[in-house]
C-alpha cells in the first residue's frame, strides 16, 4: 500500500551561546544592558548563597525539607527575567531563584519551608501561583490562566516551570494538548536536570529530547543549554514575544543538572556517581556567567558581602515573625464556609480565646524564637 507523507520531517533545534569553556557566539549574544547583566548576576549569586544557607538551616532543624536549586539558577533566571510584572509565573517546587526575582521575600519562602501556610500566599497584586509540590499538577492550571487572559483580551503571558519527571505525568500531556488546541499564551519551561529523584531520563522516555514532545501537540519546542543564561534568555524572550503576539505556546527544554540533592531528605550517592557530578560541576552556570562578566569588566566589588547580608537579615525577620493564626486553616478554600466548617471555626476560636488546653484541645502556638522555629507543622 502506498504511503503519503503528511508532515515534513520534524526538526528540533538546540541553542547554546556561551558554552562551558567560555566560548561566546557573538552573533547570537543578546543585547542586554550592563545594569541588567549585573542584576542577573546578583540574582544568581543570591540564589546560590541562599540555597547553601537553607541546607544548613534544614540540617539544624530550623526549617523543614526543601528542594535545593544549585546548578539550575540560569534556567530559572534567564527565563523569568523576560516576564513583565503583569505576566503570570507558575512554579513547581524548585524555583527559589525565580520566585525571589518575582518579588517573593526570602523570609516568606523560609516560612513556607518551616511549615507555615502563610509562606505560600502571594501578595495581593502579585501574579504568581504558590509553590506546587505534587508533580506537574500546576501545568493545567497554567493553561487555565492563559486561557483566561486570552478570553479577557489581556496581553499577559503565563510561564510555567517543571522538571523532566513531570513530563512522565499525564498532567503534562493534557496541558500541552489544551494549550495547543486553544492556542493560549503560555511558555512551558522544563528544567531537565537529568534525574526524577532517582530515575534517570533514559528510563523515563525513549525520545531523544523532551523538546520534541511539543511537536505532537502542534506547538514549537526548542532545547537550550540550561546552564547558559544567555541562551535561556534568548529562547525565553522569543517564546514570550510569540505568546504575547497571539502566536501561541512554546515548550523550552533547559538541559541542566541538579548539583545537590533532590530534596534535603534525599541521598543522591545511592543512584549517581561522583564522576557524573564532577563533570556537570565543570559546566556550572554561575562559574560560567562570572567569567563572562569578568571579561566585560562588569563584576562589582562587595556583591557577595551584600548578598550574604541580605540573607542574614531575611533569616532574622523569619525567626522573629509572629506566630501563625490557627484559624487561617479555614481560609482560602471556600468563598463561603459551609455550615459545618463555620461551626468548627467558631468552636476553635472560642477555645483559643479561653486558652483551653488538654487532650484534643487546640494549642495557642508560642511565638517563634530567634534561631529556632517553634510550632512547626
Amino acid at each position: 500500500m502506498p504511503r503519503t507523507p503528511l508532515e515534513p520531517r520534524f526538526q528540533v533545534e538546540y541553542l547554546s551561546i556561551l558554552d562551558a569553556e567560555g566560548a561566546l557566539d557573538t552573533s547570537l549574544e543578546p543585547k542586554l544592558p550592563a545594569a541588567e547583566l549585573k542584576r542577573l548576576y546578583r540574582a544568581m549569586l543570591l540564589g546560590r548563597r541562599l540555597d547553601e544557607r537553607m541546607v544548613r538551616l534544614q540540617r539544624q532543624g530550623r526549617i523543614g525539607t526543601f528542594a535545593p536549586i544549585k546548578g539550575q539558577e540560569a534556567s530559572q533566571l534567564g527565563s523569568v527575567c523576560t516576564l513583565r510584572p503583569t505576566d503570570w509565573m507558575v512554579p513547581s517546587f524548585r524555583e527559589t531563584a525565580a520566585m525571589i526575582w518575582r518579588g517573593w521575600p526570602i523570609e516568606k519562602l523560609l516560612l513556607f519551608f518551616a511549615g507555615y501556610l502563610e509562606g505560600g500566599q502571594p501578595a495581593p497584586d502579585q501574579r504568581d501561583l504558590p509553590i506546587c509540590i505534587p508533580v506537574s499538577t500546576q501545568l493545567p492550571h497554567a493553561v487555565g490562566l492563559a486561557y483566561a487572559a486570552q478570553y479577557r483580551n489581556d496581553d499577559a503571558v503565563v510561564m510555567a516551570y517543571f522538571g523532566d519527571g513531570a513530563t512522565s505525568e499525564g498532567d503534562f500531556h493534557e496541558a500541552l494538548n489544551f494549550a495547543g488546541v486553544w492556542h493560549v499564551p503560555v511558555v512551558f519551561v522544563c528544567q531537565n536536570n537529568q534525574w526524577a529523584i532517582s530515575v534517570p531520563l533514559k528510563k523515563q522516555t525513549h525520545s531523544r529530547t523532551i523538546a520534541q514532545k511539543a511537536l505532537a501537540y502542534g506547538l514549537p519546542g526548542i532545547q537550550v543549554d540550561g546552564n547558559d543564561i544567555l541562551a535561556v534568555y534568548a529562547a525565553a524572550l522569543e517564546a514570550v514575544a510569540r505568546a504575547r503576539a497571539g502566536d501561541g505556546p512554546t515548550l523550552i527544554e533547559c538541559v541542566t543538572y541538579r548539583l545537590g540533592v533532590h530534596t534535603t531528605a534525599d541521598d543522591p550517592t545511592k543512584y549517581r556517581t561522583n564522576e557524573e557530578v564532577a563533570e556537570w560541576e565543570r559546566k556550572d552556570p554561575l562559574t560560567r556567567f562570572t567569567a563572562y562578566l569578568k571579561k566585560k569588566r562588569l563584576l562589582d566589588d562587595g556583591v557577595e558581602k551584600d548578598v550574604d547580608a541580605e540573607i542574614a537579615a531575611a533569616i532574622a525577620r523569619f525567626e522573629t515573625a509572629a506566630a501563625a493564626d490557627p484559624l487561617t486553616m479555614f481560609d482560602h478554600v471556600y468563598a463561603e464556609l459551609p455550615p459545618d466548617l463555620k461551626t468548627q471555626r467558631e468552636a476553635l476560636a472560642e477555645r483559643l480565646r479561653k486558652g483551653e488546653s488538654g487532650p484534643g484541645a487546640p494549642q495557642e502556638p508560642s511565638p517563634p524564637m530567634r534561631g529556632q522555629r517553634s510550632g512547626q507543622r
